[in-house]
Parts: C-alpha cells; sequence; structure tokens
C-alpha cells in the first residue's frame, strides 16, 4: 500500500503521540507499505512558523526534513497534475494545505492517512 501522510499524521509519529491511532501506526511501520510526505507538508510547517502562530508544530521545516529522511519515509513533491485535482475537488475543506494533500492522495492513488474531520468526505482512500 502507498500511504501519504497528513502534516498532523507525521509530527504525531515521529512523538510517538498517543494521538495516532494504532492502524496508522501499523499501516506506518509495516514494511511492504510505502510511506510518503508531502512537500506540501514542509510549505504548511514553514508558514505557520513564519506567522508565529500558536498551533505551530513543534519543529521548523529543517527538523521536518531531518526527521522525514531518518524515516526512510519519501518525499512527495507537488506536481502539476496534484494542482489540477483541485479545480474538480469538492469544496469540503478551507485549508488550502489539506485540500492539496487530499488532492494528491487522490491522484497519485494513495490511502491518506489522517484524522482530519473533514477528510471522508472527499472521495480519498483513508485510513485512521
Amino acid at each position: 500500500m502507498r500511504c501519504l501522510l497528513d502534516t498532523h499524521t507525521a509530527f504525531w509519529y515521529f512523538e510517538g503521540s498517543p494521538e495516532l491511532s494504532a492502524k496508522a501506526k501499523a499501516a506506518i511501520e509495516d514494511s511492504g507499505n510505502e510511506i510518503f510526505v508531502s512537500i506540501v507538508s514542509a510549505w504548511e510547517i514553514a508558514i505557520k512558523h513564519s506567522l508565529g502562530r500558536e498551533k505551530a508544530p513543534l519543529c521548523g521545516v529543517t527538523e521536518f526534513f531531518d526527521k522525514v529522511a531518518a524515516s526512510g519515509f519519501e518525499l512527495l513533491a507537488l506536481e502539476p497534475r496534484h494542482i489540477r485535482q483541485i479545480e474538480t475537488l469538492p469544496y469540503h475543506h478551507r485549508d488550502p494545505f489539506d485540500r492539496l494533500l487530499i488532492a494528491a492522495a487522490t491522484v497519485e492513488d494513495m490511502t491518506f492517512l489522517s484524522a482530519d474531520k473533514n477528510a471522508p468526505k472527499y472521495d480519498v482512500h483513508l485510513l485512521w
């Protein structure tokens, strides 16, 4: 299975957070699965940190890239086909980063690992 981690999912995994579901953790740790983190997540982290948001992720973008590399996860580039998918994606979500992640997971036929309450509203393979 090819899995794309939502930004919060990656952080919860890296931190060993109890908020990470058992199913998501098992999928991430299954050596038969390919685990991807999108460059969109790094962009989200960089923007939130630059704005000084209270809910900004605990680490900055450099540390995030280091954690992704150390984990053996693959970095998914943002592609024109992901952007094109946004035009036809239903508007269930206002967050542009989440919309891009969902679009990428859909186009790449990946399972999206996310606790986002809006994710089930989309036609995306979802696991939580």
